[in-house]
């Protein structure tokens, strides 16, 4: 027979919860949070050392006092924290738990820190027999989380200074790149007429005197020859200078405006490319077409449209569509040729397709490119007209 079955039950009953006892404040001692329990009056119960140092008391000398009076009698702010508002109070008073993390909790010395604490209620058949806190010093993390805030908060001021700084400089290449377009337009416009002016006035003087040479040796074969050579050298010398000239400026979009030299063009490259074209046009009645810079944009990206077409599309077949509305400008283009994948048309060296978008992007446009490899190409521009409306109306208006 053992030795325990001689201990009266009542002796095991109490030495069982001597131990329970004792682990039980081991594990209070144990913890780095401060812990302690109230009784309905608010009057502190119990607390484990690590809560007493951190309100600047030993324990003994807080067990029986005023927990609210003691270390929560004050807000952040130095008002007075009346104790009906106090959530840990609520735990008892109400029964319910609550967990805060936005007040401070008062030392001994007068000084505070900000503080996260729990309360719970002790119930017992339903009574409330107080509440049981516990608390720590989050002083630190919210020191931390400050400078977090901060670092980020500086972070986004210099992401938005350089986001700032990135549009400017944006904004400053675009002007300059439609103020150089602007300028080889210029230039362009100004070699084509010197080349018709001069280099065509002297083929066509020259042509005159073959002319005049020819009828002097009609009675000597191999000069009369040689002269009808000439006079074919020289018709294709002006048809070749005629191209140069329309290439560097076509002349009936400064004399007829841009419908008709979309129109023209359109037609030229299916003249040119013998390729199956669909082909149409739709103006708005009575819409003006858009001139100076603007028209000039429209034309040349439109031709470059036509151009990647013939160099790169390897197609049998282009739709060519063109929706001019008050609002807006439309020009696509589709092909059934060989297409590209979407990093050809991204690559930092597709310089065409950066001019286009450049052209498009100082006017307020886009350029749309959907490209799939066996599947063909589609180039979608859209033009805002709004300022040529309002210009057009403003005319009107002016001459009523």
């Amino acid at each position: 027979m053992s030795t325990s079955s001689h201990v009266p039950s009542g002796i095991q009953a109490s030495r069982a919860a001597a131990v329970w006892r004792d682990r039980l404040s081991l594990l209070l001692e144990s913890t780095g949070e401060g812990v302690y329990g109230i009784d309905t009056d608010g009057l502190c119960t119990f607390i484990n050392r690590a809560g007493a140092h951190m309100l600047g008391h030993e324990p003994e000398a807080v067990l029986g006092r005023n927990m609210h009076e003691l270390m929560h009698h004050t807000d952040a702010e130095g008002g007075h924290y009346p104790v009906d508002c106090c959530p840990i109070y609520n735990a008892f008073r109400a029964g319910v738990p609550c967990r805060i993390d936005s007040e401070v909790l008062w030392r001994s010395d007068g000084t505070s820190f900000a503080s996260e604490y729990s309360s719970y209620p002790i119930l017992d058949g339903g009574q409330v027999l107080g509440a049981v806190v516990t608390f720590v010093d989050i002083s630190e993390r919210r020191e931390q989380a400050t400078r977090l805030k901060r670092a980020h908060d500086e972070l986004e001021h210099r992401v938005a200074e350089r986001t700032q700084a990135l549009s400017q400089a944006l904004s400053q290449l675009r002007e300059l790149q439609a103020h150089i377009d602007g300028v080889r337009e210029t230039e362009r416009q100004r070699i084509a007429r010197e080349i018709h002016d001069e280099l065509g006035s002297l083929l066509v003087g020259l042509k005159m005197d073959v002319s005049w040479l020819e009828k002097r040796v009609a009675d000597q074969p191999a000069l009369h020859c040689k002269c009808q050579d000439m006079r074919g050298l020289i018709d294709g010398a002006v048809d070749n200078v005629g191209r140069i000239i329309t290439d560097l400026r076509p002349s009936i979009l400064d004399h007829q405006g841009l419908w008709p030299t979309l129109e023209w063009q359109a037609q030229d490259f299916m003249d040119s490319s013998e390729l199956r074209c669909r082909w149409s046009m739709e103006i708005a009645p009575g819409l003006n077409a858009p001139e100076g810079p603007l028209a000039t944009a429209v034309f040349r990206i439109f031709q470059e449209m036509l151009s990647n077409v013939a160099r790169h599309a390897q197609a049998t077949e282009v739709e060519i569509r063109i929706c001019a509305m008050p609002s807006d400008l439309t020009v696509r283009v589709k092909d059934n040729g060989r297409g590209a994948p979407p990093s050809t048309f991204n690559s930092p060296h597709a310089y065409g397709v950066m001019g286009m978008r450049e052209r498009a992007g100082h006017f307020g446009g886009w350029l749309h490119i959907d490209s799939q490899m066996g599947k063909g190409t589609q180039v979608i521009l859209s033009m805002p007209l709004y300022q040529q409306a309002f210009a057009q109306a403003a005319t009107q208006a002016r001459a009523a």
